[in-house]
């Protein structure tokens, strides 16, 4: 499998508005189901490919997907085929993950009352306990540990994303 796209496959990503990484991604995406290496895949794949990729599509809305995107109608996606559908979900997960950082910066800046750009380990215990009641203590101190990786007895937002983001 290669990581290489070709001049072909670069166009494809500029006419669907992706970045070559993603690009590359669906490429090995659709290699790794491709497994008779013919360059196409059966339809019947599509789902659990977009399952895998984060999306979950009802049948009736996947039927009314592939039958636009199949577009010679021979039950198989080409690349091409393909990754004009998944391009569709691509921008949506940007969306969101852009959306879900403001949230946790909003957040973030709520428990950080004074600006410091930190907020203390004590106040993350407390956060924590309030979003899982039955998390138990050793397992609250571990988290702890991992979160404060340097042992300041402080969060900073890069150790609060990352903890929050998994």
């Amino acid at each position: 499998m290669s990581s290489a796209i070709d001049d072909a496959t670069a166009a494809l990503a500029k006419d669907l508005d992706i970045s070559k990484d993603q690009m590359r991604m669906l490429k090995s995406t659709f290699e790794a189901f491709d497994l008779d290496k013919k360059g196409a895949i059966a339809i019947d794949m599509i789902g659990q490919i977009l399952d895998m990729l984060g999306h979950q599509v009802v049948a009736e809305e996947l039927n009314k997907i592939v039958k636009e995107i199949d577009s010679d109608g021979n039950g198989e996606l080409s690349f091409e085929e393909f990754a004009h559908l998944a391009s569709r979900f691509l921008g949506e997960e940007e969306e969101d993950t852009e959306a879900i950082l403001r949230e946790l910066k909003d957040a973030f800046r709520l428990y950080d009352k004074e600006g410091l750009g930190y907020i203390s380990t004590d106040l993350l215990r407390e956060i924590l306990k309030e979003l899982d009641d039955k998390i138990t203590p050793s397992d609250l101190e571990q988290m702890i540990e991992e979160i404060d990786a340097d042992g300041s007895g402080t969060v900073d937002w890069e150790e609060f994303k990352a903890m929050m983001i998994g």
